[in-house]
């Protein structure tokens, strides 16, 4: 089961040094600790920035990374994915 509190730590975590407001998901490349390689992983769940990029619903700009991070989840949840 995920722990999607955990999941959203991590997702902010990542995505927080961001500059923003980003315009696309190429802007959080630099952010990330390991690049498009990044994994996130919580029970069953377990995805690279890469993956999580195919799966997102939500539209650029974002002016936050609570922003940001509130889309993925929701996207990830309107999928069944956690």
């Amino acid at each position: 089961m995920v722990d999607k509190e955990d999941l959203r730590s991590q997702f902010v975590e990542a995505f927080e040094e961001a500059d923003y407001p980003i315009s696309s998901p190429m802007d959080l490349v630099p952010a990330l600790p390991s690049g498009p390689s990044t994994k996130f992983e919580s029970g069953d769940f377990s995805m690279t920035a890469m993956e999580l990029n195919t799966k997102l619903d939500g539209e650029f700009p974002y002016e936050s990374v609570d922003d940001f991070v509130d889309d993925v989840m929701s996207s990830l949840e309107d999928q069944d994915l956690i």
